[in-house]
């Protein structure tokens, strides 16, 4: 599944950040959280209505985001 289908982005909801499935949750949260040392699977503990998908979902929309950064520097 695409990033696209599981992160969404509305202008009143979270300041128009990018979020997980409409949810109040930011990419930038779980980002934070994974940078923090927590396990995917504490992650999912700690949030019950995440699923892994939305995870690796957050993952691969800032992996995008920065490879659209490389190309905008260079």
């Amino acid at each position: 599944m695409h990033y696209s289908q599981i992160i969404t982005m509305e202008p009143g909801k979270r300041s128009g950040n990018p979020c997980i499935r409409g949810l109040r949750i930011t990419v930038a949260d779980v980002l934070g959280y994974l940078a923090s040392g927590m396990s995917h699977g504490e992650i999912l503990r700690d949030f019950p209505y995440l699923r892994e998908e939305d995870i690796l979902a957050s993952l691969a929309f800032a992996a995008d985001r920065e490879r659209k950064l490389e190309t905008l520097a260079a």
